[in-house]
């Protein structure tokens, strides 16, 4: 999945309206043919296309315009409901005219408007909608008064059925239109299997029911939309996270608030305590705790002091700061965040794909068999023509596949979106489905299971004569490692912190260590190599040498002109979370394995106390790869977790890769299928984990949708359903799928502990 191209329109794709989401029953699949999504910057032109509203209206224009020759690629916006179409200039009449034969009206988007921003796309207008179909279900409701208690005068009728057919275009207008350029195209969805059901029980005489039906499932849609919208919109809140405005510092020193949009790269910004983060940016003054949970997903906040990268949309806790913006307002970690989701709701799961598939075969069999009831029953039984066409019609409205075809990408979306709430980035609804046929995952050490940073672990004084005490000894130390630039000494000088001594004479040894002058001390810090070379290794120095280097850990020692004076022990440390990672993986059945390029008595013992049992260290990115091919073979479905570059090949070859600690990395979420926004490695069982639940709540939705039609089928075959039933029954079984695949957006996992 591309992440360089940043749009500024970033908001999760509308895979899941609601109205139109029924309608994917008229074509199998919204997958991307020959004409690609267009390039972030290519040439073209951006058109509103207010009626295209789910994957399959837009697999019905890129249908539409397969056939139109100079266009060079497409590029959708469901949310915004926007069309870009890069092509020759001389192509776009016949472009559009194409667009508006197969039933929609593209309207040309000024770019530079705030209206071509999906954030500000028009949504939805329920308070006008619900006014509208409440009147409708009012007349609908005069209709049947009508039909039962008014003389049956031919007056009277015209007039009751005048009352019905205003109900009806009042409610259904948007639908007809639909359903008629569906059956013109020879298509068959629910609105065209809504259009002649109704059109059928008005011409047969039951006028007023046909009305009520149109009045109850407007209203039912109104209902599912309004709950699907929840589903659609749960990461689009992130857009309203970083302000629209920030205090930028001018040429004079001057501040002045400006739009965020409009702030470059380079700009330094103040940000008052209890105010969000407009931008990214490095802290240039001052200090604070900063709330990262909307771009991590960690409950707690975190220091920050000058040096340290901030992100926009996070929430400064504490004093005032300074920054320098790093990232333009489309450029963000939330942006990308917003991108990759909007990217992931694109793309089709693969129950999806198996739902959208069945109903293309689904949908022509029940209108042939709705066709052989009405045609056969009176040739065959001997029922009246009436009789028949009615059930017929019943069949229609009952077995109208809106359920099924809404029932996944609802519950694929609030899936994704779960996921991004704890700070997991899922690149798409097949990762999320395939994370648990996971059997073993394979985990690299440095930065995934440990800190990634050499921490002074132990230190103790090993000949105290002559010398001075302890605190002298850690004066010394802290003075050597102070001057040295090796990543050792430097863990070595922050965990002595204190005051350092002047050094003279001051000279790097390498591959041994440094050496130098503190007042009228010559010392040396260095590795057991230095010291064995220069005469002060003792069989016990050895053992107690021995010991540490056992447990992975890099030892340096301080040294005069005659003996060891203290001993200092550096190692990698393990994460908070990592034990407790590795336990919830056994947990689900999971099999940890160590994958390092990190010495292998490193790797054990950093293995042994997290409980990893399977150890391979020592390993070059091709040994890695050769490595996660052997898993597979001996565990089944691999996934890896690394950091996303040097991991790159073994992430390619697994079954799901999981980049680690990737906020403000474009390599990482490039090269992962799953980004973990907070360097937590719990959060790899829990993505295993909600993929189970949401595969378990996908078939749960097919399972209804499945058995409240087979239900009502049954009492439409033996009469005992009516139009009315017949709505309820989708309707009602579309809004119980919806209910049950919003669940995953606040499920609570078990196996977090904390």
């Amino acid at each position: 999945m591309e992440t360089k191209n940043l749009q500024h329109s970033l908001v999760p794709q509308a895979e899941t309206c609601a109205k139109a989401a029924c309608c994917a029953a008229e074509s199998g699949s919204s997958q991307v043919g020959d004409l690609q999504p267009a390039a972030t910057g290519t040439a073209g032109q951006l058109f509103r296309i207010t009626t295209m509203d789910c994957s399959v209206e837009e697999s019905e224009i890129r249908q539409a315009l397969e056939p139109v020759d100079g266009i060079r690629s497409l590029g959708f916006q469901l949310t915004a409901r926007t069309l870009r179409i890069d092509a020759e200039q001389a192509t776009f009449p016949v472009a559009l005219a194409a667009i508006r034969k197969a039933g929609f009206d593209p309207q040309p988007v000024d770019e530079g408007s705030a209206q071509s921003l999906t954030g500000n796309a028009p949504a939805h207008n329920f308070n006008a909608g619900l006014g509208r179909y409440a009147l409708a279900l009012a007349l609908a409701t005069g209709a049947e008064l009508l039909h039962y208690f008014a003389p049956e005068t031919v007056v009277w009728t015209v007039v009751g059925m005048a009352v019905a057919g205003f109900a009806i275009l009042l409610a259904g207008l948007d639908t007809y239109k639909k359903g008629m350029a569906a059956l013109l195209r020879g298509k068959l969805n629910i609105n065209a299997l809504m259009a002649v059901a109704v059109t059928g029980a008005f011409l047969i005489g039951q006028w007023p029911e046909a009305a009520m039906v149109m009045a109850l499932y407007a209203i039912a849609e109104w209902i599912e939309a309004k709950a699907v919208d929840r589903a659609r919109n749960a990461i689009k809140g992130l857009l309203d996270l970083a302000p629209a405005q920030a205090l930028m510092r001018q040429p004079n020193e001057s501040w002045v608030l400006t739009p965020a949009a409009s702030i470059p790269p380079g700009a330094t910004l103040r940000v008052k305590p209890g105010e969000r983060l407009p931008l990214d940016g490095v802290m240039t003054k001052g200090s604070s705790t900063i709330n990262q949970a909307p771009i991590t997903g960690e409950s707690l906040p975190v220091d920050k002091a000058p040096g340290d990268p901030v992100f926009a949309g996070t929430i400064n806790e504490a004093g005032e700061l300074e920054m320098r913006v790093t990232a333009g307002a489309n450029d963000t970690t939330l942006a990308r965040i917003i991108h990759a989701v909007e990217q992931a709701q694109g793309s089709r799961a693969p129950t999806q794909r198996f739902v959208d598939r069945f109903a293309t075969v689904y949908t022509p069999a029940i209108f042939a068999i709705a066709v052989a009831v009405a045609v056969l029953m009176p040739l065959l039984l001997g029922a009246s023509w009436h009789d028949a066409a009615y059930k017929a019609l019943v069949l229609l409205v009952i077995a109208c596949p809106c359920a099924l075809v809404i029932s996944t990408p609802v519950t694929v979306v609030s899936g994704l979106s779960a996921a991004a709430r704890r700070g997991i980035l899922i690149k798409g609804g097949v990762h999320l489905e395939n994370a648990r046929l996971l059997k073993a995952v394979a985990l690299d050490k440095t930065g995934t299971v440990t800190q990634g940073k050499p921490k002074l672990v132990e230190w103790r004084v090993w000949n105290a004569g002559g010398e001075g005490d302890e605190a002298q000894l850690k004066l010394l130390a802290a003075s050597m490692a102070g001057r040295s630039d090796h990543p050792v000494s430097r863990a070595i000088a922050a965990g002595l912190g204190g005051q350092a001594a002047d050094v003279i004479d001051f000279k790097a040894l390498p591959g041994r260590g440094v050496q130098g002058r503190v007042g009228s001390l010559d010392l040396r810090l260095g590795n057991h190599r230095l010291m064995h070379e220069s005469g002060f290794c003792s069989p016990e120095l050895e053992a107690a040498l021995a010991v540490h280097e056992k447990e992975g850990r890099s030892i340096t020692l301080l040294a005069d002109d005659t003996q060891v004076l203290a001993l200092f022990a550096v190692a990698d440390t393990i994460k908070p979370g990592s034990i407790q990672a590795i336990a919830d993986l056994k947990l689900m059945g999971v099999t940890a394995v160590m994958l390092t390029g990190d010495n292998t008595r490193a790797a054990q013992a950093i293995a042994a106390q997290t409980g990893i049992e399977d150890v391979r260290g020592d390993l070059l990115p091709e040994a890695k790869l050769d490595a996660i091919s052997q898993m597979q073979q001996r565990y089944g479905a691999t996934g890896m977790v690394g950091d996303g570059i040097n991991d790159a090949p073994a992430l390619a070859q697994s079954d799901l890769g999981f980049a680690m600690g990737a906020a403000g990395t474009d390599t990482a979420m490039e090269a992962a299928d799953v980004v973990i926004m907070n360097d937590d490695l719990q959060r790899v069982a829990e993505t295993i984990w909600l993929s189970r639940r949401t595969h378990a709540v996908l078939w749960q939705n097919i399972s209804l949708a499945l058995g409240i039609k087979a239900a009502f089928l049954l009492l439409a075959v033996f009469g005992s359903a009516t139009m009315w039933m017949a709505v309820f029954a989708d309707m009602g079984a579309s809004l119980l799928v919806v209910a049950n695949g919003m669940r995953l957006l606040s499920c609570s996992n078990p196996l977090r502990t904390g």
